[in-house]
């Protein structure tokens, strides 16, 4: 029960990642190889933010990171956003005015994820960065099973966004372009749809779910230049398991990845953690190529 727990908390991080990268592939049909990035690069904006609110003031109650990583979290994604937006223009933009390939468009975004890295490590140093340096003390939720509160309520700030998200796509008139940009971008448009508008929501979208999971994933552990690139995998894996296209099957496939990794830890395996993710998802995919919730085109 305990790595259940602690699959659980993994898995609500790489879903956050996960929808992001799920987003971005089904209104720009590409694979954005540079997510992982995006995720680092939010999680450093929000950690200046916090540096200079101040780490542990105003804690609330047995949450320790309190008030300021709430704050840090909506200025980091305005900076990153912007960032993203600015990349977007110079790069993504002129290839697809020139109708470039999809290969081109991945190559492009792996370039710039190799690129990010490397401006962290110029800008932020290869140390790692702390959020705060407290020690936090776990509670018993159950018998056997000790988790921290900050956990505890990162899980329902994960779940919050994640609700959040399927309430925009299914209630609002953008999330409702945004599905018919996702479904038929040639018919969207003549029905006079802002193609260039439904861009820049679904950067946005995806880049504030990227840098909420950096920014939280940075407060469990630490921020490092490598961070996004460790989540590249199993957000990519979550994305496929849980079927393309489906944003309930990548949740579901997030956990699925989640609760492996820990497994993977309980039977001494955490060297490979990252191996026997990629393991199950292809084993699920040789007996359902469209993944679990997705659907055969």
């Amino acid at each position: 029960m305990q790595f259940i727990a602690d699959g659980i908390l993994n898995a609500s991080l790489i879903a956050l990642g996960a929808l992001g990268l799920s987003m971005t592939y089904n209104v720009l049909r590409f694979a954005n190889f540079a997510q992982g990035e995006v995720l680092a690069i939010g999680a450093y904006f929000a950690l200046g933010a916090v540096t200079v609110i101040g780490a542990g003031v105003g804690v609330m109650g047995p949450i320790k990171f309190g008030w300021p990583l709430l704050v840090s979290i909506p200025i980091a994604i305005v900076c990153t956003s912007i960032v993203v937006l600015m990349v977007d223009y110079l790069v993504f933009r002129p290839l697809r005015n020139s109708n470039a390939s999809r290969i081109t468009l991945i190559m492009a975004a792996f370039g710039l994820s190799l690129m990010g890295r490397n401006l962290i490590h110029l800008f932020a140093g290869g140390d790692p960065k702390y959020f705060s340096f407290y020690i936090p003390k776990a509670i018993e939720i159950m018998p056997g099973v000790k988790m921290v509160p900050d956990d505890l309520a990162i899980i329902a700030l994960s779940a919050i966004a994640v609700v959040s998200l399927h309430l925009f796509l299914k209630r609002t008139n953008m999330g409702r372009m945004m599905r018919a940009v996702s479904e038929n971008p040639t018919l969207a448009r003549i029905n006079g749809i802002d193609l260039k508008m439904i861009i820049r929501m679904t950067w946005i979208i995806g880049t504030a779910l990227a840098v909420t999971a950096g920014t939280l994933q940075g407060h469990i552990f630490q921020a490092k230049a490598e961070m996004g690139f460790d989540m590249l995998l199993p957000m990519f894996a979550a994305l496929i398991l849980g079927g393309v296209g489906n944003l309930y099957g990548t949740v579901l496939g997030a956990l699925v990845i989640g609760l492996a990794e820990s497994f993977a830890v309980y039977f001494d395996l955490s060297a490979y953690r990252a191996a026997v993710s990629f393991m199950i998802m292809l084993a699920v995919l040789l007996v359902r190529p469209q993944g679990l919730l997705g659907e055969r085109e």
